[in-house]
């Protein structure tokens, strides 16, 4: 369902840069929703930390229209800004001050006296070490404290530049887990990513982005049923010990085969053949994300 405009937190109309003579951003045009997580999924270079740093305020477009909340960026900058929350890809701390040091500078910024640090520190996976220095910290910490830091003004828009890119998976489910609970309570969520999998799992749509141009934008399951196959694969063991692999199209006849296999002896595994984002993508650019 198209979200009616009220609920639109985001909307870019055409959206082109270049930097120099090569185009980064060639025509880019999207809405966000209130609540929702829209996935940017592409390989380095396609245009996605371009398109962000349009969103936010940190480039110009060269042509096309950003609007944030009802605002026009970038004539109204400031205001749009101060409800946003953003987490870069590369991380911006002061590395001589405390976790804690960090989040009261920032703070202060956005004219917030009254937080309780304990609790967003605790919320992150930071509990007991608000108090230490940021150089001190693991690669996973500072992320995490820097996803802190943009929810310090409970933001109406976050957005995520490769949030979990090199992180163990503990550290990467924690920040999964707070952009659900963001979106939950209602922010428009903007996730950049070249991780498949994460954009899958967190995503309500997603944006093919390959060089500087959306391919496609869809929930992820229209985009892997319209260009996949939909086919079941029944694993069984058969008698001479092998194993026997029957890949069955779910068309029209499809039930009464799959009632024989299944009913079967030596019934292993039963999977569906659906694409991957993977798939798709390959399918859409011609190249892997890598």
């Amino acid at each position: 369902m198209v979200p009616a405009d009220r609920d639109l937190v985001v909307r870019t109309q055409d959206l082109r840069f270049a930097y120099g003579r090569r185009v980064a951003v060639a025509g880019v045009s999207f809405t966000l929703a209130r609540g929702e997580i829209l996935g940017f999924l592409g390989p380095n270079g396609a245009g996605k930390s371009t398109t962000i740093k349009m969103l936010i305020g940190l480039l110009p477009p060269d042509a096309g229209s950003i609007e944030v909340l009802g605002l026009p960026m970038p004539a109204r900058q400031r205001e749009i800004q101060a409800r946003l929350g953003v987490v870069f890809e590369e991380k911006n701390l002061y590395p001589n001050l405390t976790g804690r040091e960090n989040l009261t500078f920032f703070a202060r910024l956005f004219g917030r006296h009254d937080l309780d640090l304990d609790a967003l520190l605790e919320r992150v996976g930071l509990a007991g070490r608000g108090d230490d220095r940021v150089h001190g910290y693991s690669k996973g910490m500072r992320q995490r404290l820097t996803v802190a830091r943009a929810l310090l003004n409970r933001p109406d828009v976050l957005v995520l530049d490769e949030p979990t890119d090199g992180l163990d998976p503990v550290s990467a489910r924690s920040i999964r887990s707070i952009v659900r609970e963001e979106a939950a309570r209602g922010a428009g969520v903007l996730l950049t990513t070249h991780d498949m999998h994460e954009a899958d799992g967190l995503s309500d749509r997603v944006a093919f982005l390959n060089e500087g141009r959306i391919l496609a934008l869809d929930t992820p399951e229209a985009l892997k049923l319209r260009h996949g196959e939909r086919a079941v694969r029944v694993r069984r063991r058969v008698d001479d010990g092998g194993v026997q692999e029957t890949v069955v199209p779910l068309d029209g006849a499809a039930g009464e085969r799959l009632r024989t296999l299944v009913g079967s002896e030596g019934l292993l595994t039963i999977h569906t053949e659906e694409a991957t984002l993977e798939d798709v993508f390959v399918d859409l650019a011609g190249r892997r994300l890598e």
